[in-house]
């Protein structure tokens, strides 16, 4: 009788400190997630090219694609999903599958590829000492597309981006390769790079231009260039609760290049940072 007493005042004591630890654990954690992001500058993501900066938030994209045909490929979700920061410097994106609509009786809708990307921020100075960051990025995907509305092999995409700022203005760039684990020279290996020229108005709008290339390499498209100019506006962060806000974005990729796969892509992207 004592030993189950003994063992039942050990499990309380153990049960009444743990939302004490949970709360420890997360002051912690969003101490230090404040702390990184308090390190970078205060720019907002683009509507298209991934940011230098660590973000911590969901997102959730849309994109239509107009075909030459006059379809419509509609793309629900875009490859986005859980953005956090772990520990310093270090950003982990797990994305969620998209569903692809074609619009089209030739094709079968389906879900795209499983994604994950790492991000590592190696300098970062905010507005009032420098104002620019260095990042790089590791994402990989996992041939999860059903109906060929993915890859047939995992690609691994190294990354390196750059950002610097001047008062409102900044700009932002990435340069990164896909490189399929399989069949490499039947798939291609393309090159993206991606620049955009941002402005801050009136503390939470975002006037931008980006500019989102392809360059093939092996595959279908090899030696072809698609370049798209893509204007568009964000908007935020719009305070929600506590930690929590709203922000959103949208723009049209207008193909600036003979060859590409769609003319006009409409984006919309909905962020919840937190």
């Amino acid at each position: 009788m004592k030993i189950r007493c003994l063992v039942l005042l050990v499990f309380l004591s153990m049960a009444a400190t743990l939302p004490s630890c949970a709360q420890s654990f997360l002051d912690d954690y969003f101490a230090r997630v404040a702390r990184n992001q308090a390190e970078q500058p205060h720019w907002v993501t683009p509507v298209a090219t991934v940011t230098p900066r660590l973000e911590q938030e969901f997102r959730y994209d849309i994109f239509w694609q107009g075909h030459a045909d006059g379809t419509t490929t509609e793309n629900y979700d875009g490859s986005k999903g859980l953005e956090l920061i772990p520990a310093n410097n270090v950003e982990v994106i797990v994305n969620l599958p998209p569903y692809i609509v074609h619009n089209n009786p030739k094709q079968v809708d389906g879900w795209g590829d499983e994604s994950f990307l790492v991000k590592y921020r190696f300098l970062s100075r905010n507005e009032q000492s420098g104002n620019y960051i260095l990042t790089a990025f590791l994402g990989w995907s996992i041939p999860t597309g059903t109906y060929k509305n993915g890859a047939p092999h995992a690609v691994i995409t190294p990354t390196l981006a750059f950002g610097k700022g001047w008062g409102p203005f900044d700009i932002q760039t990435t340069a990164g390769i896909g490189l399929p684990t399989g069949d490499s020279q039947k798939l291609g290996q393309p090159v993206t790079w991606n620049l955009t020229a941002q402005c801050r108005v009136l503390r939470k709008i975002w006037p931008e231009l980006e500019m989102n290339s392809t360059f093939y390499h092996n595959g279908p498209n090899d030696g072809k260039q698609q370049v798209f100019l893509t204007p568009g506006v964000v908007f935020g962060k719009f305070p929600l609760w506590r930690r929590l806000g709203l922000t959103v974005g949208t723009g049209v990729q207008i193909a600036a290049t003979h060859f590409h796969n769609y003319n006009h892509g409409w984006i919309l992207s909905t962020r919840l940072p937190f």
